[in-house]
């Protein structure tokens, strides 16, 4: 069985926008609070709410981080997988894609450091591209631990101390059970990803022809729309009823919304029986 919890449905600013006063922004109805983007505990992206959103959701171990892009309100919360690495004594599993990467070589620099500053994330990167992949099983390569003023190292069993090396390897594609999903945000490739019968897709305005056969026969598909008027890096409110009927799951989940929606009751009375907006703690299953 697949689980899917959504940990934020609001779009880059989030809901409420600080300092806006419109109705959605003002709402009471929990189901109008929206954080940012963001067998095993897998989370997809981890925006700057990845802190409250864990709290939140009483999330106490992830297996893996899988990143669909490199933008900030999908990654900017990665620093603080650091208590994780404290509580699970393991470093944090994170796949993505070359071009991502780059980014976060870029934007955390500190934590692909050779010697490390006291306290910065410890990370294993796995590259992806198009083909389906697997989170791994890993092998147990001992308790993580830091020495101060020198850096993490793992702890083996007889005591010693192996050091961390910031590994960074292709994904394995053996026995794969993601199936990634190509897309575009405005002329940036993103991916989304398909596990069972639930695809996750955000952060698109273009899904190529070639991609929808991987999304058929779904129980579940989400994908995200800003508003309802034309956008050049997100479906439009219409565009994504228009390709949820093309992909023809059971049920649609919309997210990353913005307030240019009504509040959940009302937006919902506006889309079709089987489409439905998803909402901050949502859980669906296939």
């Amino acid at each position: 069985m697949t689980r899917l919890t959504f940990l934020g449905t609001g779009t880059s600013q989030g809901i409420p926008i600080i300092a806006c006063q419109c109705p959605v922004c003002r709402s009471t109805d929990p189901r109008d609070k929206r954080f940012r983007y963001n067998g095993k505990n897998i989370l997809i992206d981890a925006g700057p709410d990845f802190r409250s959103q864990m709290l939140a959701a009483d999330i106490r171990h992830l297996d893996a981080i899988l990143l669909t892009h490199n933008h900030k309100d999908h990654t900017g919360g990665l620093d603080d997988v650091r208590s994780f690495n404290y509580i699970d004594r393991k470093a944090a599993e994170i796949y993505c894609e070359p071009r991502v990467l780059k980014t976060l070589q870029n934007d955390y620099a500190y934590a692909f450091a050779e010697h490390k500053y006291p306290g910065a994330p410890e990370w294993h990167v796995h590259l992806i591209d198009e083909r389906p992949f697997r989170v791994e099983d890993l092998k147990d390569c001992g308790d993580l631990e830091w020495v101060h003023d020198v850096g993490y190292f793992y702890r083996q069993a007889d005591g010693s101390l192996l050091p961390s090396d910031n590994a960074v390897k292709e994904a394995s594609h053996d026995n794969a059970d993601i199936i990634p999903i190509r897309g575009y945000h405005d002329q940036m490739p993103v991916l989304g990803f398909r596990f069972g019968n639930i695809a996750y897709i955000t952060d698109m305005s273009t899904l190529p022809e070639s991609e929808l056969e991987k999304l058929q026969g779904l129980e579940h598909v989400t994908l995200n729309t800003v508003g309802y008027h034309p956008h050049h890096s997100h479906f439009s409110l219409q565009e994504a009823l228009d390709l949820a009927g093309r992909i023809g799951a059971r049920h649609t989940w919309l997210t990353h919304l913005s307030h240019a929606f009504p509040s959940h009751p009302n937006f919902c009375e506006q889309l079709p029986p089987n489409v439905q907006p998803a909402y901050d703690g949502l859980v669906i299953e296939d």
